[in-house]
């Protein structure tokens, strides 16, 4: 059965690097993984069609910008006619510790608007998410702090949760959420 993985951020060099594109970065890295991961412009994103652990996924990166992800998210599960069960998408948190991650069936948006128009797109709240942690902000706005870069000792953690974050989504596609979730939601050890 195929499955759709979706990374959220925003368009654009401006963009690369920050807290908010962190759903791109883990499809950029699943891409870049699996043979077959060429992008090509299609569902107002980016799309791409590897194997992850023998099976093909499809990869998108909305291009209408973070708060508008719903559309290309729609317009990709209507064309490949694939259920809201088989749609995992990929965002920042910044209530979760820098680098935690958790995946979810399904759930509020929890203030993250991405997540909140894909939701008003599909008319449910019934698709898994894998959120993972941005860090604390601390005084500074929220909207600033998705939009900035994370600092240089802030990457290292971020790069470990990328690779963790690409294994939860193989495990996710080969053998299904609830092994993802009950393997990747502990404590980190």
């Amino acid at each position: 059965m195929l499955k759709l993985v979706v990374g959220l951020g925003n368009p654009g060099s401006r963009y690369d690097g920050t807290r908010h594109n962190i759903g791109f970065e883990a499809v950029d890295r699943l891409a870049a993984a699996g043979p077959g991961a060429k992008f090509a412009r299609k569902f107002d994103g980016l799309l791409a069609e590897p194997e992850i652990d023998f099976r093909k996924v499809l990869l998108l990166k909305p291009e209408t910008f973070m708060n508008l992800s719903g559309r290309s998210v729609v317009q990709a599960l209507r064309f490949y006619k694939i259920e809201t069960t088989q749609l995992l998408v990929i965002c920042d948190d910044l209530n979760l510790p820098l680098g935690r991650l958790r995946l979810k069936a399904g759930g509020s948006d929890g203030g993250q608007k991405g997540l909140r128009d894909i939701t008003a797109h599909l008319g449910t709240e019934a698709y898994a998410r894998l959120r993972i942690g941005i860090g604390e902000r601390g005084p500074i706005d929220a909207s600033d702090f998705v939009l900035s870069r994370f600092r240089p000792v802030e990457r290292p953690v971020v790069d470990d949760s990328l690779i963790e974050a690409t294994q939860a989504v193989a495990v996710w596609v080969s053998q299904g959420l609830d092994v993802a979730m009950n393997r990747f939601n502990g404590p980190k050890t």
